[in-house]
C-alpha cells in the first residue's frame, strides 16, 4: 500500500483506499486524476488562535460510497493540530498534493475533527483556551457542499475557505460560559484554477482625520460581495445571513505594514467574476445587525490568478 505525502505537515494518506473508491486501484490516465486541497483562512480581528484537531478528509463522488482517508503524521499521530489564524491573506497549508482520485464527478468533501477545538482571545491572558463548540463536529465533521469535477488525465487544485470572521460567534449564555464560541458553516470551497484576488490601499490617517466622512472605531475592513451591489444595499457581518448567502461575502481588515498611515488589504480566492467592495471603520458584531457607513464603493472586474488593484479609499472627489 503506497503511502502519498500530504505537504505541509509531512502526512501521509492510505492513497490505495482512495483509489478504491471507483472500484479501480489503476493509475491509467483516462480513469484517474489528481486532486489538491490546502486550507487557508480570511483574516480576523478580534482572536489571536482559531485550533482544530483534523483527523481526517472524506470524500464523495456522486456515485458510489465515500472514501476517509486517514491523516498520519511522520510521528505516527492519527490527527493534526491547526491554527486557522496562521494561514490568512492568501496563504495556504497544503492538507494534500497530487494526490490520485477516481475522475469524475463528486458531491462533497467533508473534514472529520477530533476533540477540543479552542480559540484564544485578544484580550485574554496568552495560555487561556476558550472551548469552541462545532455542531455535530465529533459526530459527522465539518461538511463543504457543493460539487466539483476531477478531469481524467488532469489536476483539480482547492482551497478550503474558512472565514473565521463569520462564522465564529460568542454563544454568551447559550454555551458553558459567557466567552463560549460556536463555528458556524462558513466555509467554501475554491477553485484555484478559477481565482483571483482584490488588493488595495485605504488611507485610513485623512479618513480618521476628516469627522465629515465618517467616526471611526478601530483602523476598519472592507467588505467584499459578490457581483454589482449598489451602495444603499451594502449590509454588515450579520451570522444570521449564513442560510442565505446575503451580505457581504467576506471582511478584510486593512494594514498599516509600512507604518506611514496608508492601509493595504487583499482579497484572495475568489473565483473570477465582478465584486463590489466598500470599506467601514466602524464596529461590526455578527451576532447583530449594524447599519455601517461605507466609504470606496466600487466595482471589480476578478480574473483568474491575477491580482486586481481597487481604487484607492477614499474615492478621488
Amino acid at each position: 500500500m503506497n503511502n502519498a505525502l500530504i505537504k505541509g505537515f509531512g502526512i501521509t494518506a492510505l492513497a490505495a483506499a482512495v483509489a478504491a473508491c471507483g472500484g479501480s486501484g489503476s493509475s491509467d490516465s483516462d480513469s484517474t486524476g489528481t486532486m489538491s486541497l490546502g486550507l487557508t483562512d480570511a483574516p480576523v480581528t478580534d482572536l489571536t488562535e482559531v485550533n482544530l484537531n483534523i483527523t481526517s478528509v472524506e470524500v464523495k463522488p456522486a456515485e458510489g460510497k465515500s472514501v476517509t482517508v486517514q491523516v498520519e503524521t511522520d510521528e505516527g499521530e492519527t490527527s493534526l493540530d491547526i491554527n486557522l489564524l496562521d494561514f490568512q491573506g492568501g496563504k495556504v497549508v497544503q492538507l494534500f498534493e497530487g494526490q490520485e482520485f477516481p475522475a469524475g464527478e463528486y458531491e462533497w468533501i467533508r473534514l472529520h475533527l477530533g476533540d477540543n477545538p479552542y480559540v484564544k482571545e485578544d484580550n485574554a491572558t496568552p495560555d487561556t483556551e476558550v472551548d469552541l463548540f462545532v455542531p455535530s463536529g465529533f459526530q459527522t465533521g465539518l461538511k463543504l457542499q457543493g460539487g466539483f469535477i476531477i478531469p481524467a488525465g488532469g489536476s483539480a487544485d482547492f482551497t478550503i475557505d474558512f472565514d473565521v470572521r463569520k462564522s465564529i460567534v460568542n454563544a454568551g449564555e447559550r454555551g458553558t460560559g459567557d466567552s463560549k464560541y460556536i463555528l458556524k458553516p462558513a466555509h467554501r470551497l475554491i477553485d484555484n484554477t478559477e481565482a483571483g484576488s482584490i488588493i488595495g490601499d485605504v488611507d485610513y490617517v485623512s479618513i480618521n482625520q476628516n469627522d465629515a466622512l465618517v467616526a471611526c472605531d478601530y483602523e476598519g475592513s472592507v467588505y467584499v460581495y459578490s457581483g454589482d451591489i449598489p451602495a444603499e444595499e451594502l449590509t454588515d457581518l450579520n451570522s444570521e445571513n449564513l442560510d442565505s448567502n446575503e451580505g457581504p461575502l467576506l471582511a478584510v481588515p486593512v494594514e498599516d505594514e509600512d507604518l506611514n498611515g496608508i492601509h493595504s488589504f487583499k482579497a484572495a480566492f475568489l473565483p473570477a467574476g465582478e465584486y463590489t467592495i466598500a470599506y467601514s471603520c466602524q464596529d461590526d458584531d455578527n451576532e447583530s445587525k449594524e447599519t455601517l457607513e461605507f466609504l470606496g464603493h466600487q466595482t471589480v472586474t476578478v480574473v483568474a490568478d491575477v491580482e486586481t488593484e481597487a481604487k484607492t479609499i477614499p474615492l478621488a472627489q
